[in-house]
């Protein structure tokens, strides 16, 4: 029988790089300690939030491995592991397997846009020769299609090693579904924070979070609520952090959020081209936000 790799708030880590654009090893290992410290459940590294379509496969591997050395076993870590090369997420799965990843996040192949018979391969193929248990990342703003509810409980339901999946269409109807029609075992996790809380009380197993960069207590707070079926208490966390969740996206992520990283001391502000550092205007926009919700410094 499945079991899900972690029940709560994991965490998609953003990728901090010093100014010559290299890894910032030293913090990222404080941020590590910094998320584990302030209550999430999962980390999940070099992801769309990690910028690891911008990292090479060798520092791809080095960020899975960074992050898995100082977590230490104290929260399970599902590294990114995607790609649109079916041999390529193989092989950085099969990496994820030997460091001692709980399970990898796998994005469903972009630019390519296979037909459900080809991503039915392709996750049968990273089951087989990695052997590890995988949450599928179906994020059509990124990757160009969207896979129906119905493909992915096909899925789930002829690969075995499918123990999730990470819902970021942007239609909360579509988790729903799923929701409604999983097979035991198989998780739900919101990809999208406006959706955490609704998804949770309505049967999902967690959110798989940018805010939870710059505000990890707070978002676990309403994440552990919903998590209690304690309704009130999540509306009231989530209102509270609703527009920064917006304000995420302001810009392409995760521009935004490191921004507002950089102003709470966390990371210095430096992204991999294409990506560039947000406008003044949403700079100020953010400053002003944050001052407006109280978040400490």
């Amino acid at each position: 029988m499945r079991t899900p790799p972690f029940r709560g708030l994991g965490v998609a880590m953003v990728t901090p790089f010093t100014r010559d654009g290299a890894v910032d090893e030293p913090r990222l290992r404080a941020l590590v300690d910094w998320l584990i410290e302030s209550g999430v459940d999962a980390l999940l590294p070099v992801g769309s939030t990690g910028e690891g379509a911008t990292l090479t496969h060798e520092e791809h591997r080095r960020v899975m491995d960074i992050v898995l050395e100082q977590a230490n076993g104290r929260v399970p870590v599902c590294p990114g592991a995607g790609s649109n090369a079916t041999h390529e997420a193989i092989g950085l799965a099969q990496h994820a397997k030997r460091a001692g990843a709980t399970a990898v996040l796998s994005v469903t192949p972009y630019y390519n846009k296979p037909e459900p018979e080809g991503l039915l391969r392709h996750y049968a193929a990273i089951a087989e020769q990695a052997d590890i248990p995988i949450i599928l990342y179906n994020v059509p703003s990124r990757t160009g299609r969207n896979y129906s509810p119905e493909v992915i409980l096909r899925i789930a339901q002829e690969v075995p090693h499918l123990v999730g999946v990470k819902e970021s269409s942007g239609n909360i109807t579509q988790a729903l579904e799923i929701l409604g029609s999983r097979p035991p075992g198989f998780a739900v996790y919101a990809g999208d924070d406006i959706f955490a809380a609704p998804t949770i009380l309505m049967g999902g197993d967690g959110v798989i979070s940018v805010i939870g960069n710059e505000l990890p207590e707070w978002t676990a707070k309403m994440v552990r609520a919903a998590l209690q079926g304690d309704a009130e208490t999540a509306r009231q966390w989530h209102y509270r952090l609703q527009s920064l969740m917006q304000a995420n996206f302001w810009e392409t992520n995760p521009a935004p959020v490191k921004c507002v990283m950089a102003m709470l001391g966390r990371i210095e502000e430096n992204l991999r081209l294409p990506l560039t550092p947000v406008s003044e205007r949403t700079r100020e926009r953010l400053r002003q936000l944050i001052r407006e919700m109280g978040v400490p410094n």
